[in-house]
């Protein structure tokens, strides 16, 4: 099966008929950010150091305000319109790649099918997380052939239970809102027709700028004036989370200022709350380490892939299976910050995860 991989492009144009393909600008403006060094940046992107400025001052004219600043002795440093436009880049990143990641496996298995291809595909069907990428990403690896669709934790499950799919993927928190959390999928799942695959344990909290400036401790403090949430969608996993986590502090959503603004990924809310954005977000503590921001762990909880019973050994599933319960997968799993590998690949009835 073939692999299609699907990338934003930027172009910036004006009336006049000026353009700038800014793919190669953002990429640029983004070593610089890291590197403090445009020649450092530079050389990193294969461009000469007037290449790189060229580069940067034809941006310039183009947007009417400087991007990069040069500082003697100190190297050189993003502008806030530089920043503005870096951060800009990261979350279109964080919102699109689910979604291009999925489009690009529905070009795949649509040009497989017209090939009769010669060996069945596993459907995995999963909310977005970094587990379920980096299974996706060892798949590819290993030439193992999978449609992934990213969809909501419901959307997945009740997908299985039409038989649109052969994996689901959908998270439920350990403690006390598990038994509430998990009544939302058990409408879709039975016990004598579906199996569970534990991916991975994870930790959940809250995303704030780093260092915590405005001293946020806990949930109630999204009540005050002046914090503004960035939140999941709803039918998202960690959309329910939110909505159970508020109801059991009674908190009212309508109190909280950007409630109903939404990202579509952890990492997007992440790169929100990184730009400015937004000064508080909910999700996975590895979003929170890969945005450089500070995090409030809140619980934990269990991402699992629910499977049909008599599909356990067939053509389809055996394969995925094997390479998630692998010591590769597991080493993967137990490096992305707050997951827990420890018993990834266990298998499990619905009422062994669920005994309440």
């Amino acid at each position: 099966m073939l692999r299609f991989t699907l990338q934003p492009q930027w172009r910036v144009e004006r009336e006049a008929g000026e353009n700038l393909d800014a793919t190669a600008l953002l990429a640029l403006l983004g070593a610089v950010q890291d590197s403090g060094s445009i020649a450092q940046a530079g050389r990193e992107l294969g461009l000469s150091y007037r290449k790189a400025w060229g580069l940067v001052g034809d941006a310039e004219r183009l947007l009417g305000q400087p991007l990069v600043t040069r500082e003697r002795g100190r190297g050189s440093a993003l502008t806030e319109a530089g920043q503005r436009l870096v951060w800009a880049d990261a979350r279109i990143a964080a919102r699109l790649q689910p979604l291009l990641a999925s489009l690009g496996s529905e070009m795949g298995g649509e040009l497989a099918g017209a090939q009769r291809r010669q060996r069945p595909v596993c459907r995995l069907h999963a909310s977005h997380g970094f587990a379920v990428a980096s299974l996706h990403e060892l798949l590819n690896a290993r030439r193992l052939p999978i449609d992934l669709r990213y969809r909501n934790s419901l959307e997945a499950v009740a997908a299985l239970a039409r038989g649109e799919c052969d994996l689901a993927g959908f998270h439920v928190p350990l403690g006390e809102l598990q038994h509430q959390a998990a009544q939302r999928y058990l409408s879709w799942l039975k016990p004598d027709r579906h199996r569970l695959v534990l991916l991975a344990g994870r930790t959940q909290g809250l995303f704030l700028a780093p260092g915590n400036p405005l001293d946020v401790r806990g949930l109630d403090d999204l009540t005050r004036p002046g914090v503004r949430f960035v939140n999941r969608p709803e039918g998202s996993g960690t959309r329910v989370l939110t909505e159970l986590l508020l109801k059991r502090q009674s908190i009212a959503p309508q109190a909280i200022t950007g409630y109903n603004t939404t990202e579509m990924t952890h990492a997007a809310v992440a790169a929100y709350v990184a730009s400015g954005m937004a000064d508080v977000g909910l999700g996975v503590q590895t979003a929170a380490q890969r945005f450089g921001l500070h995090f409030i762990p809140l619980l934990r909880e269990r991402y699992f892939f629910a499977l049909a019973t008599d599909a356990q050994a067939s053509g389809e599933l055996s394969p995925v299976l094997s390479v998630l319960r692998s010591p590769a997968f597991r080493a993967r799993v137990a490096a992305l910050s707050g997951y827990d590998a420890s018993t990834t690949g266990a298998t499990m009835t619905l009422d062994e995860a669920f005994p309440d």
